[in-house]
């Protein structure tokens, strides 16, 4: 993996603290003043304590230091759990002299097993022993469970500042937020509104966009922080602008060429939608931040849980966005597509079932046309095409380790884009070995 460019002003680093072995699950990041900051977290109706916890201290829109644990989810345990989850950020804070209020605390791992309260409490106290560099890989190697690779990528922007993205996640992962954490950190200026505005625009364009098993978990947490280290001139992301890209593909949004291979534009003119006030150097902050979220969500697809095929589902000409976001969800949560994509089997079956149980929209079943790769897969009566496909040619694109499907509901001019993985008989062993 390559070199990461460092934010200015940061420390991070990540060791064992013995949770449950030898391996690192403890981890830290400190920017040396308090930063701007936003968070979204999971929707779960069983929130983890730290989630909780975090909830209140972002509130303000300021942050200063994450610490989080990994081995045991701090889920479920009454106010045992959440009396932890404040004192992670006590003793943290205490180690490092800032207010506890700019702590955020993460914990991920097994549901419902307090991690060992003495052990926490020694490796909050190490904390400004342990925060010499900016070792971001221990600190990101800390943080994973199930995860096969860690998930990072990085940004140096026109202006000298950086942005740079950590993530966790494999499994129990469902648009609505993924089962997943996520930090990204960098030394520009923003407003904490319009730090917050754009983290919920790029979070929804990616870390809700894709699926590995349709499971929701209960710590779920993506956090920017932006501390103002690298000295430039402050950034802005208004409601306005917010509300002008929200129409926008992503080929748009990111600007040409995409660093995501085969997309297509898909009947949308080319334009320049980018506002008037929006000067270069917030829209190059903004790119950056949707690119590390688009990177790092699919890193998690693609290192899901027993995973062999990684696959896009495109869908096109919905007459609403609730209608392509329903059906792309449908599509991607389908346990009988997502085996089928296993299987490299191209059978469209599978996928107008999964297009026909959306039962709330209006979709017209004659005017809907399937693509697989660059092939016509299936065309509705009423579409005025013909499909005829090449089965050998379909097979091999369905054995490729990225396939590509498109949806062509054919009644408007609405789009969504999202990203799954294959349902395999290594995710089963996997999760039916997870505590035992």
């Amino acid at each position: 993996m390559s070199e990461l460019p460092r934010p200015a002003g940061y420390l991070a680093s990540g060791w064992n603290a013995g949770i449950k072995d030898s391996s690192l699950d403890f981890g830290v990041i400190h920017s040396r003043v308090p930063a701007a900051a936003a968070a979204v977290f999971t929707r779960s109706h069983f929130p983890g304590h730290p989630v909780v916890v975090g909830r209140e201290h972002v509130a303000d829109g300021s942050l200063q230091t994450i610490v989080i644990n990994s081995k045991n989810a701090n889920v479920a345990n009454g106010n045992e759990g959440l009396d932890l989850a404040r004192n992670m950020c006590r003793w943290t804070a205490a180690s490092l002299g800032i207010s506890e209020s700019l702590v955020l605390p993460s914990s991920t791992g097994v549901i419902g097993r307090l991690p060992p309260v003495d052990r926490i409490q020694a490796a909050c106290q190490e904390a400004s022993q342990r925060l010499v560099t900016a070792d971001f890989e221990t600190f990101n190697q800390a943080m994973m469970t199930t995860d096969a690779f860690a998930k990072r990528r990085g940004y140096t922007l026109s202006d000298g500042s950086v942005v740079l993205g950590l993530a966790k996640g494999a499994g129990m992962i469902e648009p609505n937020m993924a089962t997943m954490l996520s930090y990204l950190v960098s030394d520009a200026s923003m407003p904490a509104p319009d730090l917050d505005r754009l983290l919920r625009f790029c979070v929804n364009r990616s870390f809700n966009r894709i699926s590995v098993d349709s499971d929701t978990s209960t710590s779920d947490t993506v956090v920017l922080m932006a501390n103002g280290a690298a000295g430039a001139e402050p950034l802005e992301f208004s409601e306005a602008t917010a509300q002008l890209l929200s129409s926008q593909p992503l080929e748009v949004l990111l600007g040409d060429p995409l660093p995501l291979p085969g997309v297509e534009m898909d009947r949308l003119e080319r334009s320049n939608p980018w506002p008037d006030h929006l000067n270069e150097a917030s829209l190059e902050f903004f790119r950056a931040v949707l690119r590390c979220c688009l990177f790092l969500s699919r890193e998690i697809v693609r290192d899901g849980e027993g995973a062999s095929r990684f696959f896009e589902v495109l869908v096109v000409g919905a007459a609403s966005e609730s209608m392509a976001y329903k059906v792309g969800r449908s599509v991607i949560n389908s346990p009988l597509v997502k085996t089928a994509i296993h299987g490299a089997d191209p059978n469209w079956g599978r996928l107008i079932m999964a297009i026909g149980k959306v039962f709330d929209e209006p979709i017209h079943p004659g005017h809907i046309k399937i693509y697989a790769g660059n092939q016509l897969l299936y065309a509705g009566r009423e579409s005025g095409e013909e499909a005829r496909p090449d089965l050998q040619s379909l097979q091999a694109h369905f054995r490729e380790a990225e396939i590509k499907i498109k949806i062509d509901l054919g009644i408007g001019l609405h789009f969504d884009r999202f990203w799954s993985s294959d349902l395999t008989a290594d995710y089963v062993r996997l999760n039916a070995d997870y505590t035992t």
